[in-house]
């Protein structure tokens, strides 16, 4: 098993539009071999920014990087690319993990 994790930093007052974004966008993830599951986490606030991070489990590296390579990759975020911005406070960071038990 494979995880992916995008940790991202929200502007305070803004965490309902950015829920809403992931809500209402089609990530194409149900198209790519390997895809186990999604969810989309809420971490801690702080007097800057309220922490969440997007969660992909895949069956494998190879599909998790299968997918970064794939139409559905693309589609996905040439969508996400085409919303509101305003929301984010930087780049997101992503972080993989590889199951060892």
């Amino acid at each position: 098993m494979f995880l992916a994790m995008n940790r991202f930093r929200i502007a305070l007052g803004r965490e309902e539009d950015f829920i809403n974004h992931w809500r209402n966008r089609n990530s194409y993830l149900d198209e790519v071999p390997g895809f186990v599951s999604f969810n989309l986490l809420r971490g801690e606030s702080n007097d800057q920014f309220t922490l969440f991070a997007s969660h992909s489990v895949w069956a494998s590296e190879q599909a998790f990087i299968d997918w970064t390579k794939s139409e559905a990759f693309r589609k996905a975020h040439m969508q996400a690319g085409q919303s509101p911005r305003d929301f984010y406070l930087g780049p997101p960071h992503l972080e993989v993990f590889e199951s060892v038990l």
